[in-house]
């Protein structure tokens, strides 16, 4: 149990359920925001909740549907401190939960980890059909057990065997730390892995900056790019006149670092906001999802139309962190990336970088048809070039 429910559940001891019902409660800690708006509120309707019994778990659970973060940790709260004294547990009701694939992928986690902390046997038994689950949270346990089978048939000299196993790894994989070790396996049986590819990162971009976001305010004013993306044009920005210039990652999970750009003191830059433009020639007009990482505050438009932003800053960074669905249209599609940096001064803070693909709602990459050869790493993982030419499609 964190410090953090431990308090909490100290306050608990003195209130019950009859206090408030839990559909009241659910709806006061929803109703949390920034800034401790409602907080009081939400402690005395958690006091509540903490005391329900363990059915009332997946009713908790499906309230983290849609919740803003703040929110969220009330609710998770209080499912750890009603499990942490439960002699048992709904495990049928939490496995249709975690069936249903309509809820929040952390509260399924969270019943999965739930049914595994008390009957291991049942989770196990869920872990095969998760390989292939659009939650990214659930599939780590399945995707392990791939990889680790890929492992006992390299040990058996079954390379063959190892390279399916590890490629039906990779497909499913979405961890970093998976990501690297599925990848050093294949490598190290001599097959080639083009994880850009593989993924559908977009690694090649137009980008141009610095504009201003002292006091955060950059994120909600609109520069010259949100109204027109001329890649010709010159725009005043925070220290002087600014221009676009061509950018190609060639880091193997397409990590587009801005400060590689826009070089400032020590790391990096402070209190600016960026902008990155590229294209993508669809095939066919279909739906499709943006899946975006990001841990600086960001907006993305679609053909000039905003699909939508996030202004909130270091909450940390992988692969498929966001998911838009947007509507392709057959042909030329134009993709705006902004990308604000904070004024916080340590050193976590100073990544301002993101990663972008495109893919189907499986996370199975779409190439675009004229998607150029993946560029090769060098000895910078970023190589921008000073060009106003505009950038070859994805």
């Amino acid at each position: 149990m964190s410090p953090f429910t431990k308090v909490l559940a100290a306050f608990a001891i003195c209130f019950t359920a009859s206090a408030a019902s839990i559909s009241d409660s659910l709806k006061t800690i929803r109703a949390v925001g920034p800034e401790g708006k409602g907080n009081a509120a939400a402690a005395q309707a958690w006091q509540a909740l903490a005391q329900a019994k363990p059915a009332a778990l997946p009713q908790i659970l499906a309230a983290m549907d849609g919740a803003n973060p703040l929110a969220s940790n009330w609710l998770r709260a209080a499912v750890d401190t009603i499990a942490s004294r439960a002699k048992d547990l709904p495990q049928m009701e939490l496995m249709k939960f975690i069936a249903n694939q309509k809820h929040d992928p952390r509260a399924r986690r969270l019943a999965y980890e739930l049914i595994k902390n008390v009957n291991p046997q049942l989770a196990s038994k869920l872990i095969p059909g998760l390989l292939n689950d659009p939650s990214v949270e659930l599939r780590r346990d399945a995707v392990q057990r791939v990889i680790d089978q890929g492992a006992d048939l390299k040990k058996t000299n079954k390379p063959d065997l190892a390279q399916k196993q590890y490629r039906i790894a990779l497909d499913a994989a979405r961890d970093i730390d998976q990501i690297k070790e599925i990848t050093a396996a294949l490598r190290a049986l001599g097959q080639k892995v083009d994880l850009p590819r593989h993924f559908g990162f977009l690694m090649h971009w137009t980008v141009i900056g610095p504009f201003d976001n002292t006091d955060r305010a950059g994120f909600a004013k609109i520069f010259p790019p949100e109204n027109k993306v001329d890649l010709t044009a010159t725009h005043d920005g925070k220290a002087g006149k600014v221009k676009w210039s061509q950018f190609v990652t060639a880091n193997e999970y397409g990590m587009v670092d801005i400060n590689k750009a826009y070089p400032g003191p020590g790391d990096g830059l402070k209190e600016v906001t960026a902008y990155a433009y590229t294209e993508y020639a669809a095939a066919a007009a279909r739906t499709v999802e943006l899946r975006l990482g990001c841990k600086n505050a960001w907006k993305i438009w679609h053909n000039g139309k905003l699909i939508f932003g996030r202004d909130e800053y270091h909450r940390g960074l992988r692969i498929d962190q966001y998911k838009l669905t947007i509507n392709l249209a057959k042909g030329r599609n134009t993709l705006l990336v902004k990308l604000c940096q904070n004024e916080q001064q340590q050193d976590w803070t100073k990544e301002w970088q993101f990663q972008l693909r495109v893919c189907n709602a499986t996370g199975t990459a779409l190439l675009a048809p004229d998607r150029p050869i993946t560029p090769k790493t060098g000895t910078h993982n970023n190589q921008p070039a000073n060009s106003t030419r505009t950038p070859r499609k994805k």
